[in-house]
């Protein structure tokens, strides 16, 4: 299964997704300084510690790189950069202790830019005040103000909107692109989260898509994002069923594999020839054995991986994008063909029998120097007592069978068209 690191690297690079991953800017003073906030690495993740920052201040990075470290209670972690660019500054310094989810511990500029010219963009989420060691007694006995929401943008008399800046990268490249000034943005009413411009409504603004799209989306993800428990009821229990008294003797034994036979007729006349050649010309015999042997070693190799459904490891790979690897299509087999008796009486061709001294004092040796004393005497051909044609067969799981089919037809082939090729 996918490691924990890299699942929650991936988390990482989703929950810091204005920091990591940046569009186009639109302008040296607006979108080209970006806020970069502490992610969230796990779901339950709310603060974290910065254990050291591998990019230093004015150093360039590219996607890829590793920009710092984070610790958790879990694990200490990379957080990779997904573009290139430069570490304009960084705010929470190695070492920084329970770093909330969202606050700013850095400030980045796209790849190229001069730093020294470019501003700090506001930070979006400020840090909430502590409060005082002792607070004077006619402060204290004086009731809390209850906090007040933050006010989302409203439109005036003149029907213009306030949106923070800088904008999401998303929506400066729309504005550029299209000239849109920021007279014509005051005039977008924005739809995300506390009424801020997104990617939709400026493509509605434009004529893109049509103008209810982006709140018809926005009341429905509000919608999805409140769980509704209120018909929800406790199911009643129900009585465990009491086993039969068959099935309370023994378990049910496990099904047994369904296995096919599957047969194929190989002819071993060319075999036998070649054979027959090798003992005449080179005075080597080759067992009919040896061939089959050679032919199944080669029929086993790289043959089709039996289909199988993917583990559930292999799936939660798959979702995640871990799986960089694309699953064997070949192995190696291990086939071995059940093949019907067979006896071949083969003449091995021997060498001219040498001199015995009791020959030589009988007088019944050859000279040596005579020529017919090197050359033996004719022997007849190899010849098979079976039949030429034998069946080749295997007992395989049914789901084998295209795999085994294939086997045979390599062994066919090997015995019957190119037998030399074994040797």
């Amino acid at each position: 299964m996918a490691s924990f690191a890299a699942a929650c690297r991936i988390s990482a690079r989703l929950a810091g997704g204005r920091a990591t991953s940046r569009g186009l800017t639109t302008s040296s003073r607006c979108l080209a300084a970006q806020n970069f906030t502490m992610p969230a690495l796990s779901p339950t993740m709310t603060e974290g510690n910065i254990a050291t920052w591998k990019v230093k201040e004015g150093d360039a990075f590219s996607a890829g790189d590793v920009l710092l470290e984070i610790e958790t209670d879990k694990a200490t972690m990379d957080v990779e950069a997904q573009e290139d660019g430069i570490m304009m500054k960084v705010i929470s310094q190695d070492g920084s202790k329970g770093v909330q989810v969202g606050t700013r511990i850095a400030v980045l500029a796209d790849a190229g830019d001069d730093i020294s010219a470019l501003e700090l963009p506001a930070d979006e989420q400020p840090k909430a005040s502590s409060q005082p060691a002792a607070a004077p007694a006619s402060q204290q006995e004086e009731p809390k103000a209850a906090a007040k929401p933050a006010k989302k943008p409203e439109s005036s008399a003149s029907g213009t909107y306030e949106h923070s800046y800088p904008l999401l990268p998303s929506v400066g490249l729309l504005v550029h692109e299209h000239g849109l000034t920021k007279e014509d943005v005051s005039k977008i009413k924005g739809t995300g989260p506390s009424g801020r411009l997104l990617k939709g409504d400026v493509l509605a603004y434009i004529g893109a898509i049509n103008a209810d799209r982006p709140a018809t989306l926005s009341s429905h993800f509000t919608k999805l994002a409140h769980l509704d428990l209120s018909n929800i009821k406790v199911a009643e229990k129900k009585s465990a069923k009491a086993p039969e008294a068959s099935e309370a003797k023994a378990p049910k034994a496990a099904p047994k594999p369904e296995n096919v036979l599957v047969e194929l007729p190989i002819s071993l006349e060319n075999v036998v020839q070649l054979q027959r050649r090798l003992q005449d010309s080179a005075d080597v015999s080759v067992s009919i054995n040896t061939f089959i042997s050679k032919a199944t070693a080669f029929a086993n190799g790289r043959l089709p991986v039996v289909p199988r459904q993917p583990t559930t490891n292999e799936l939660f790979d798959e979702v995640l994008g871990l799986s960089r690897t694309k699953a064997n299509k070949y192995s190696r087999g291990s086939y071995v063909p059940t093949i019907p008796d067979f006896s071949l009486a083969t003449s091995r061709r021997t060498s001219a029998k040498k001199s015995d001294i009791i020959d030589i004092l009988a007088g019944s040796a050859r000279k040596a120097s005579s020529p017919s004393a090197q050359r033996p005497a004719p022997r007849p051909a190899a010849r098979v007592i079976a039949e030429d044609i034998h069946t080749f067969s295997l007992l395989v799981p049914k789901e084998e069978k295209a795999r085994a089919e294939l086997f045979l037809e390599r062994c066919k082939l090997a015995l019957e068209e190119v037998p030399e090729t074994l040797l």
